[in-house]
C-alpha cells in the first residue's frame, strides 16, 4: 500500500485537509488496511457547496458561498458544527468533517462526522441579515440534512439563535416543528441545559487528568487558553474555578499576560463592556503568538486549527497541551512534541464534549423528555473521563502518542462498521 505517510521524505502538511489526511494514513497503516480503505475514509461521502444570496438591509445584495460537507454515515447520521467565517473554504470543511467522524467514534457517539460553513463575517451584519442568510442556507441545504441524515450545531461565529432559525426555517418545511433537526438550541426550544458549556467542560475535565496524568498538582498549575470565545472563555473560567492559575489569554485583537494569574471572572466581565481582552486592567500586553510559547503547565488552544506548526513548535514550552480547537497542531509539530515530551491530548478527545451533550440533546429530542442539569454534567464527564482512560491506557501498551492512539481507536471503529455493513450493490 502506497500511502502519504508523514516523516518519510515528504513535505510537511500545509492545509487542516492535509493534517487531517496524514494523520488517517498512519492509523490505516499502523491497522493494516488496504489503500481502498484509505481512500473510502479519505473522501467525503456527499458534499454539497451553494450561493447564497443575502438581502440587505439597505435593499442591496450580496452574494456568499456556502457549503455541508458529510465525510462519513457508517454509525450512523453525520453531525457537525456551521460556522461563519471570512476564512471557510471548502477544504477546511472537508478536514473539520473527518475529525468530526472521529471524534464521534471514539467516544462511541452513534454519529458519522459533518461540517458545515458560510465564507461571511457575521461581524459585518445585522441580527435581521444573519437570520436571513441563514435561513437561505437552510433552505438550499434542505434536501441533505434531517434528524436521521445530518444534524447541524453551532461552531464559530454561529450560536443558539442561528440554531433556532435553522430549526424553523426546516420546520416550516417540513409543515411540523422538528426539535431534532438541529442541536445547541436554545432550552425553550428543546436545547439540553448544559449544551451551551458542555465543549469547555470536556476540555477542563480532560486538561485536568492530563495535569494529574503527568503528576502536575492542578491546584496553582499554570496555564495559557488562547481564544476567549464559544470555548476558550468557559475553559478558562472552570479552569480558574478548579485553582489552575490562568496566567494568559488571548482573543482574535491580542493576548494579555499576569504572572500571578489573571481574574477571568472579571475579564469575562470586562470582555462584555468592551469587546476585547486587551486593556484589562493589571495585565500586560503581549504578542497573540507568544502566548502559545509561554513557560505553563497548560496550554489550551481553543481559537482555530493550524496555530502549532514546525515554525514555532520548538519554542513552546507547556508540559501538557489540550486542544480545544479541531487541529490546531500540525504532523510535523506533533513530532517535535513528542521528542520534546510534551504531552498533547487531541482534539477529538478534549474537545469531545460538545458533541457528547449534543448526543444527548438528540436523544432528549427524540423522547420529547428532557434531563435536569446535573444529570447531563454527570453523564458527560463519564463519557470524557471513560475516553481518556481508554485512550491513555491503549496509548501506553502499543507505546503511542495519544493522537495516535485516539486516531487508531477511532479509524478501527469506523472501518469496522463499514466492512460489517459492506458495499452496495
Amino acid at each position: 500500500m502506497s500511502l502519504i505517510l508523514a516523516g518519510q521524505g515528504i513535505a510537511p502538511a500545509a492545509t487542516p485537509l492535509d493534517d487531517a489526511r496524514v494523520q488517517l494514513a498512519e492509523a490505516v497503516a499502523v491497522l493494516g488496511y488496504d489503500e481502498g480503505i484509505y481512500q473510502l475514509l479519505s473522501t467525503p461521502r456527499r458534499e454539497l457547496t451553494v450561493s447564497v444570496p443575502l438581502r440587505m438591509d439597505d435593499g442591496s445584495s450580496r452574494l456568499y458561498i456556502g457549503h455541508r460537507v458529510q465525510h462519513n454515515f457508517s454509525r450512523g447520521p453525520a453531525k457537525g458544527g456551521l460556522r461563519y467565517s471570512p476564512g471557510v473554504n471548502l477544504d477546511e470543511v472537508r478536514a473539520l468533517a473527518m475529525w468530526m467522524t472521529w471524534k464521534c467514534a471514539l467516544l462511541d457517539v452513534p454519529y458519522g462526522g459533518a461540517k458545515g460553513g458560510i465564507n461571511i463575517d457575521p461581524r459585518q451584519h445585522s441580527k435581521a441579515e444573519l437570520e436571513r442568510v441563514t435561513r437561505r442556507y437552510t433552505s438550499e441545504i434542505l434536501p441533505i440534512i434531517g434528524p436521521e441524515r445530518d444534524i447541524p450545531a453551532p461552531d464559530i461565529g454561529t450560536d443558539e439563535q442561528t440554531m433556532a432559525w435553522i430549526m424553523d426555517t426546516y420546520s416550516v418545511n417540513k409543515g411540523y416543528t422538528v426539535p431534532g433537526i438541529v442541536t445547541g438550541k436554545p432550552i425553550s426550544l428543546g436545547g439540553s441545559h448544559g449544551r451551551a458549556s458542555a465543549t469547555s467542560r470536556g476540555v477542563t475535565h480532560i486538561a485536568l487528568a492530563a495535569l494529574a496524568h503527568r503528576g502536575i498538582r492542578v491546584d496553582g498549575a499554570s496555564a495559557a487558553v488562547q481564544g476567549f470565545g464559544k470555548v476558550g472563555h468557559d475553559a478558562a473560567l472552570f479552569l480558574a474555578e478548579a485553582g489552575v492559575r490562568v496566567v494568559g489569554i488571548s482573543d482574535q485583537y491580542g493576548a494579555i499576560y499576569n504572572e500571578r494569574g489573571l481574574d477571568v471572572p472579571a475579564l469575562s466581565a470586562f470582555l462584555r463592556e468592551t469587546g476585547s481582552v486587551v486593556g484589562f486592567p493589571g495585565s500586560e500586553v503581549i504578542d497573540g503568538t507568544a502566548l502559545l510559547e509561554l513557560p505553563v503547565d497548560l496550554l489550551v488552544p481553543a481559537a482555530v486549527e493550524g496555530v502549532l506548526h514546525e515554525g514555532n513548535a520548538s519554542r513552546v514550552q507547556a508540559k501538557v497541551i489540550v486542544e480545544g480547537a479541531n487541529g490546531p497542531t500540525s504532523p510535523v509539530a506533533d513530532r517535535i512534541f513528542e521528542a520534546n515530551g510534551i504531552l498533547v491530548v487531541p482534539d477529538i478527545l478534549a474537545n469531545a464534549g460538545g458533541v457528547i451533550v449534543s448526543y444527548f440533546e438528540w436523544v432528549q429530542a427524540n423522547q420529547a423528555y428532557w434531563w435536569n442539569a446535573e444529570e447531563v454534567e454527570d453523564k458527560l464527564a463519564e463519557r470524557m473521563l471513560a475516553a481518556w482512560r481508554q485512550v491513555v491506557d491503549y496509548a501506553a501498551k502499543r507505546e503511542l502518542t495519544l493522537r495516535a492512539a485516539a486516531t487508531i481507536l477511532a479509524v478501527e471503529r469506523v472501518a469496522e462498521a463499514h466492512l460489517i455493513r459492506g458495499l452496495y450493490p
